[in-house]
């Protein structure tokens, strides 16, 4: 089997973490939040990590250049999480394997969850597979909405969700599975047709269904996986988590 590469997506700024310290480098359990990332991707049989840096960037790579497998893209304007992995062309281009994406301030992500989903991928024989969990405390989160056999059809922002949409369960947690090349084709139809003018990564796996390619929605991960860090409070929540883990 292909290796696997890993993008990690690292170039936002917070400002509700109150702090000068760039989001990723804030620490859990004596572990920076990305550097708990990038343990994960690894446990998943990633070869080669590709993270990304915008805010702050020279802080961020300097805490983890010293680290063999880890290579940096920069986004030097923040367009969106498909502009994001747009800036990391030069690194997908020779990839012909399995791509992780994930976000830097995603701490409690577990190995063995990602493995699932490239597991899935392969089995499958699909070009990108979600990564979802399950969840009443639904609020503000992207849900995944399937069809009468419970295939995947798309992913649908709250924002845009219908009444009926709002009350699914089942919701993005921000990690994904591409097939390498099939991720570099569909990163050239991403479009900003939102209201931020954003490249949105969750365009690719509806490009690719649209395409014919099989694309695949697998419930792999539990909710505290899908924790993103955005203010002190949820650091302190996601610490809490880990420190139950470790008993």
């Amino acid at each position: 089997m292909s290796d696997v590469m890993a993008v990690v997506l690292a170039a936002g700024k917070s400002q509700r973490m109150k702090s000068e310290l760039p989001k990723v480098l804030h620490e859990v359990c004596g572990r920076s939040m990305v550097d708990h990332v990038l343990i994960a991707a690894r446990a998943a049989g990633a070869k080669k990590i590709v993270v990304v840096v915008g805010h702050k960037a020279e802080e961020v790579q300097a805490a983890l250049e010293h680290q063999e497998d880890v290579h940096f893209a920069l986004q030097e304007e923040q367009l969106g999480t498909g502009h994001a992995v747009m800036c990391c062309r030069e690194h997908l281009a020779e990839h012909e394997g399995p791509v992780l994406v994930l976000t830097g301030d995603t701490p409690l992500l577990r190995g063995e969850s990602l493995s699932a989903l490239i597991d899935e991928m392969n089995q499958l024989q699909a070009a990108c597979v979600v990564g979802t969990a399950k969840t009443e405390n639904n609020k503000g989160l992207g849900r995944i909405v399937r069809d009468d056999q419970q295939q995947f059809l798309r992913i649908v922002e709250e924002k845009d969700a219908s009444e009926e949409e709002k009350k699914i369960t089942e919701i993005n947690t921000g990690c994904f599975a591409f097939d390498g090349p099939s991720l570099v084709s569909a990163l050239d139809d991403v479009k900003p047709n939102n209201v931020q003018g954003e490249y949105y990564l969750t365009d690719c796996a509806e490009i690719l269904r649209a395409r014919g390619k099989r694309v695949a929605a697998a419930c792999r991960l539990d909710i505290a996986e899908a924790m993103g860090v955005n203010t002190q409070e949820q650091l302190a929540e996601v610490e809490k988590v880990m420190k139950q883990r470790m008993q």
